[in-house]
């Protein structure tokens, strides 16, 4: 290999890439610590980009419900004030719109769970009695178990003592925790509200930065280069577009189906239960199983058959939901096979939790994409053709 200017320039990099490697690998500690730091610090900047890309799906469909028609007969300085206002309207429009949908659920959660709870304070001490008796009853038919009870040799006065050392020790570490926890709600409500402005600014402004990234791009990479990651980012956001507007829309079918056959077959709390699987089936695979178990506990504390009814036609309903509904309306979208959904939901979850599963299915659905497409193209270089 000649030493010319190109080859010294790689080998300089290779070399600094290295050192760089075995740094972080001899001060892993400190690499670690100093990720953290960061990503704490650019926590609302990241947060305001999750936002934005959120709010982006319905501006996007309220600015072509809305401005298509309208900028298409406009002409000159007409169609240059309507152009100004479409990424305004369409962000207040979409913030409206939210936080209108957030609102409407809390209105039918909130009573239904109040009433909920009130009722089980009511049933709880009729339902005593009956316990206590089944208890005696057990107590009287299994007298080992009396027995056993009966040599259990309890000492109130240490078990008193201790309570009060709790209580005492536990009463500075509530305020400590109260004040900790104070802190906690008011940093996150900060970040929060920073990350919302960003995520505003990102959107009023998102062509201009659009045209600046890939300027960027062109400026210092090589045109083939930057045409690969130009690509490479259009194939990510319609995956993530794609998959969040799939996943939203099968929760909201998944929901409305439940609560149209619960209120056929007459169960208690069908449009709670409804909004609750709605909420849960936004986690891919094992959310609706969370709205269920939920359900059944609801239906449970008044009807104990009919919770096992409920469970029939979850199960019913789940196959009626995975076989035919979820592969057209979510698994056409990412264009990934239910294995590798499977997969994705699974290590999301071990690694990041609920977040985890949203995330990892359409990051999985582009290394797939991107995967199969250089399989493909070096097949073809290769006069190959695998079945």
């Amino acid at each position: 290999m000649e030493l010319d200017r190109s080859n010294i320039r790689k080998i300089r990099g290779l070399i600094v890439f290295t050192i760089l490697i075995l740094i972080g690998l001899y001060r892993f500690d400190v690499l670690i610590s100093s990720t953290v730091f960061i990503l704490h610090i650019l926590l609302p900047l990241i947060l305001g980009c999750a936002i934005s890309f959120i709010l982006n799906v319905p501006m996007v469909w309220l600015q072509k419900l809305i401005f298509t028609k309208p900028l298409e007969r406009a002409t000159g300085k007409k169609a240059k004030r309507l152009e100004k206002m479409v990424n305004p309207v369409s962000l207040l429009l979409s913030i409206v719109l939210v936080i209108s949908i957030l609102f409407l659920v809390t209105a039918v959660v909130l009573p239904q769970l109040a009433t909920t709870v009130s009722d089980l304070a009511q049933s709880l001490p009729d339902k005593i009695p009956p316990l206590v008796e089944k208890l005696e009853h057990f107590l009287v038919d299994y007298p080992e178990a009396s027995a056993w009870l009966e040599s259990i040799q309890i000492n109130w006065h240490q078990l008193v003592v201790g309570v009060v050392d709790f209580f005492k020790s536990g009463a500075s570490a509530f305020l400590g925790s109260t004040l900790v926890m104070a802190k906690g709600i008011v940093s996150a409500f900060t970040t929060f509200f920073i990350g919302f402005v960003f995520a505003c600014y990102i959107l009023l402004q998102k062509e201009t930065l659009g045209r600046q990234s890939r300027k960027l791009l062109f400026a210092f990479l090589p045109k083939k280069r930057a045409e690969q990651i130009i690509g490479i980012s259009s194939l990510t956001h319609r995956v993530f577009t794609n998959f969040l507007t799939g996943q939203c829309l099968e929760a909201v079918i998944l929901g409305t189906m439940f609560f149209i056959a619960m209120t056929i077959f007459r169960f208690p709390y069908a449009l709670l239960v409804g909004v609750l699987i709605s909420f849960t089936a936004l986690i891919p695979i094992f959310g609706a199983f969370v709205g269920c178990f939920i359900g059944a506990f609801l239906i449970l504390t008044v009807n104990p058959a009919q919770a096992v009814t409920f469970i029939i036609l979850f199960l019913v309903l789940q196959q009626v939901e995975g076989n035919l509904i979820y592969p057209h309306v979510v698994g056409g979208s990412v264009g990934l096979p239910s294995i590798w959904v499977l997969a994705a939901v699974t290590i999301g979850g071990s690694l990041f939790g609920i977040i985890g599963m949203l995330v990892f299915i359409p990051i999985v659905s582009v290394i797939y994409t991107l995967l199969r497409e250089a399989v493909n193209s070096r097949l073809k270089q290769k006069q190959l053709e695998v079945d």
